[in-house]
């Protein structure tokens, strides 16, 4: 099978471009589609043998559930069992967007969305390409991010096929996502809402549109999926998000430990192929990086760094980088989605 790349105007999508997406799909295949986060790699979600092939391309576990794409409210209420007033709440306030809603599933959902689960993540995403697909196709899409199991999330069309080459039939090119990372979800299945992934929707604002507290769940899960948790949400593995390097993240207050560690792995790593991603261009003398490292000015915005995030660490594998030292964020709300996704990352 070979990959086709269908060019789409990531404002107006062309509808032809669409219906040949559409058709994909209708065939029981994959396709890779542009979200305001990432790119999915989309199967229909009421296919369970479609959805297996997503498993299959990625090489995902069967214990980590995937997320079902609607158009609208309606779509959504359409997987669920129960559709509670909180859930307006939220989806009037950030749908489409990036947010992911968890709640009794439907019995129409196959399992294998939900990985057994009786409970299935829900989203209305923002780009228009994915809205215009999700219109056209006239159902749901189940889509995880468009890459190999615990490898970084994809940005862009050739992060898909870098990432996935022929393991999927149709990619649409609709440019750069504009988020960057991955949903906030909000598990509203039991009795308080939770947020099982951070992203850019913070918990505070959750709360102040529920008028409630939002716990949130600091769950970090085994390869094997042992965590009792392990079910709840997809990317809550503990090694997620992960480029091919060695990547280490360090306090920018503290960096001797990195200093230390980069020296005495000088003789492998060779010349060029320390990749440093700092937002204060000062620590590069603190950090003893040589004019043969390779430094990436990350922004100091956390919006603009997700955005930037990924293509970063693909850049990095791209170069062939042996180690990846990152500057750790601020220990702010602003940033819990970015430090989730480093710690991940990191050793």
């Amino acid at each position: 099978m070979s990959c086709t790349v269908l060019p789409v105007d990531p404002v107006h999508p062309d509808p032809a471009s669409i219906a040949r997406a559409v058709e994909v799909l209708a065939a029981g295949e994959l396709l890779a589609f542009p979200t305001e986060t990432v790119y999915g790699l989309g199967a229909s979600a009421l296919d369970a043998e479609a959805v297996a092939r997503i498993f299959a391309a990625k090489g995902r576990p069967a214990w980590n559930p995937v997320i079902a794409h609607v158009a609208d409210v309606s779509g959504a209420r359409a997987l669920t069992s129960v559709w509670p007033k909180e859930a307006q709440r939220l989806a009037d306030a950030f749908w489409p967007g990036p947010l992911t809603i968890i709640l009794p599933r439907h019995a129409r959902v196959p399992e294998i969305v939900t990985a057994g689960r009786d409970a299935v993540g829900v989203r209305v995403p923002a780009h228009p390409v994915a809205l215009a697909l999700l219109r056209a196709f006239n159902g749901p899409i189940a889509a995880p991010s468009a890459n190999r199991f615990t490898r970084v999330s994809p940005t862009t069309a050739a992060h898909v096929a870098d990432s996935l080459g022929d393991r999927v039939s149709c990619i649409l090119d609709g440019g750069p996502c504009t988020v960057g990372i991955e949903s906030t979800v909000v598990d509203l299945s039991g009795s308080t809402p939770t947020v099982l992934r951070p992203g850019m929707i913070t918990r505070a604002q959750l709360a102040a549109v529920l008028e409630r507290p939002v716990d949130v769940a600091t769950v970090r899960v085994a390869a094997d999926g042992a965590s009792t948790d392990s079910q709840r949400s997809p990317g809550m593995s503990d090694r997620h998000y992960a480029p091919a390097a060695d990547t280490w993240l360090f306090d920018p207050a503290q960096p001797a430990e990195i200093v230390a560690a980069l020296a005495s792995a000088r003789d492998r790593v060779g010349v060029g192929r320390v990749v440093a991603l700092l937002m204060q261009q000062p620590l590069r003398d603190a950090l003893g990086l040589t004019p043969d490292d390779v430094v990436v000015p990350m922004p100091q915005d956390p919006e603009a760094y997700a955005r930037a995030l990924y293509s970063a660490l693909h850049a990095a594998d791209a170069r062939g980088a042996v180690i990846v030292i990152i500057e750790r964020p601020p220990e702010t709300e602003a940033w819990s989605a970015i430090r989730d996704r480093l710690a991940r990352a990191t050793r």
